[in-house]
């Protein structure tokens, strides 16, 4: 009985939803003619009588309906959330990885744009995080907070730096600045250093693209120093525009590591934006020398931007870190390397990258392949995972596809990533399609819960509420 009742509050809810407005009407006139018909934001409109007749009929709230359902959902559901628990947890981890990096991000385009207290605001929330950027955002603090005048706290986030990352490539530039910030205690803060800045990056340009050995020199001198950040990376702009031999060293030496983080990551940008096969051959240089594993994601991704497909394939084949793999393989996925992508899934033995893959694939809008995944994977984790992105890809191929494995597979779980697929694409009626043919109870009250949560007014979907509620 139990079982029943909650069945039927799912349906009652699914032909709320999809009934809206229709079925909240009113029982009698108002003071003029019909009460209000608008459903309020969860669930009918008012219930109260109105002055002279009664006002809209009563009815549950979709909360109160599907209460049951929500109670009764079954442990063969709960077995597969824990299944993907490791994804979730990964997934939550990248996000807070990109939260960090783009308040980092933010507080640099506020150092750029000359907006120092929202800097410093959002580098001590960077700060705390205690991510990846955590040791950059003390430095730059510091610089700002000596920007205007903040020269006590300076010297205090300075002090910080020193003690809390002992090891960082910032504490040489950091020393600098301490020096520089003693030396100017009690002297005013002068904004016309702001212009000064952009003459002086005026006057190196031109010095550049006239006598190249004679400015080289210079601007590795305020690479070394406490130039402001927009200068530097000023600086390097200009640098790498120049195929002198002493210009390509020095950039050479920047995207090696042999600076701040930031300006290394900023080098190998402009090598895969700027110049031609050098650049490429100094990128492919640089990853094979170095082991740290941000600087080689990097230069993967500057692959992608300069087009160099072999490169990022061969890295796909024969990097051993399988984090990085992984980033070759997505960097693929945006190029729209199809058949590149495939050979790599038919050799790769790990499941982690083998998702990558498969969310390459999804990226560039392989269906086909996915749809074979889905029905032939051996794997019933990696089959999921392109059911999954089955579902993203939303068009009337897929999910066709879709109903068709939902069909012909009897593991529970796929069915389940199929439902799963077919929610996401808002396909009601392939999920009314597969609820007619479905004999198991449990399953059908899944496919109906799903419809109820959609809310569509496709008439395919009104009729089988109806034909549920009439018995058929």
């Amino acid at each position: 009985m139990r079982n029943k009742t909650s069945f039927v509050g799912v349906i009652l809810a699914a032909i709320l939803a999809v009934g809206g407005p229709a079925l909240a009407q009113p029982t009698g006139p108002g003071p003029i003619g019909p009460g209000p018909v608008g459903a309020g934001p969860i669930g009918p409109g008012p219930i109260s009588a109105g002055p002279i007749g009664p006002g809209p009929m009563s009815l549950p709230s979709i909360p109160a309906l599907i209460a049951p359902m929500t109670i009764e959902m079954p442990a063969m559901r709960m077995g597969w959330i824990e299944q993907d628990r490791p994804d979730r947890e990964k997934e939550a981890e990248q996000r807070q990885r990109e939260r960090e990096s783009r308040a980092y991000d933010q507080a640099r385009d506020d150092i750029d744009n000359l907006r120092y207290d929202r800097a410093i605001g959002r580098f001590t929330e960077v700060i705390a995080m205690k991510g990846p950027h955590a040791d950059a955002a003390l430095y730059f603090k510091a610089w700002t907070q000596d920007k205007v005048g903040q020269r006590v706290e300076a010297l205090s986030t300075i002090a910080t730096l020193n003690k809390d990352y002992p090891k960082s490539r910032y504490v040489p530039q950091a020393k600098q600045l301490e020096a520089d910030v003693r030396s100017k205690s009690g002297q005013p803060v002068r904004p016309e250093n702001e212009s000064d800045d952009d003459t002086k990056m005026y006057a190196l340009n031109a010095l550049m693209n006239a006598d190249p050995e004679k400015a080289t020199p210079m601007i590795e001198k305020l690479l070394e120093g406490t130039a402001s950040p927009r200068v530097k990376s000023k600086a390097l702009f200009v640098l790498a525009q120049n195929d002198s031999p002493r210009a390509r060293e020095v950039m050479k030496k920047v995207a090696m590591g042999n600076s701040s983080p930031d300006l290394q990551n900023r080098a190998i940008d402009y090598l895969g934006t700027q110049g031609g096969r050098e650049s490429r051959a100094l990128l492919a240089e640089i990853y094979g020398a170095t082991s740290d594993v941000d600087v080689k994601r990097r230069i993967l991704r500057a692959f992608m931007v300069a087009g160099e497909r072999d490169r990022l394939l061969s890295a796909a084949q024969t990097e051993p870190n399988a984090e990085l793999r992984a980033e070759a393989v997505q960097q693929l996925g945006v190029m729209g390397a199809h058949d590149a992508l495939w050979q790599l899934y038919q050799k790769e033995t790990s499941v982690d990258v083998k998702k990558r893959i498969i969310q390459a694939m999804f990226v560039g809008g392989d269906a086909d392949r996915l749809i074979e995944l889905a029905k032939t994977e051996k794997i019933p984790e990696l089959r999921r995972t392109a059911i999954r992105n089955l579902g993203v890809m939303g068009s009337k191929k897929t999910g066709d596809a879709l109903v068709q494995i939902y069909s012909t597979d009897k593991d529970p779980e796929v069915r389940k990533a199929v439902i799963d697929g077919l929610f996401v694409q808002g396909n009601a009626a392939g999920l009314v399609e597969l609820a007619r043919k479905e004999p198991d109870p449990t399953m059908k009250k899944e496919l109906v819960s799903k419809l109820s949560v959609m809310g569509s007014k496709d008439p395919v979907v009104m009729q089988y509420m109806i034909e549920i509620l009439n018995g058929k």
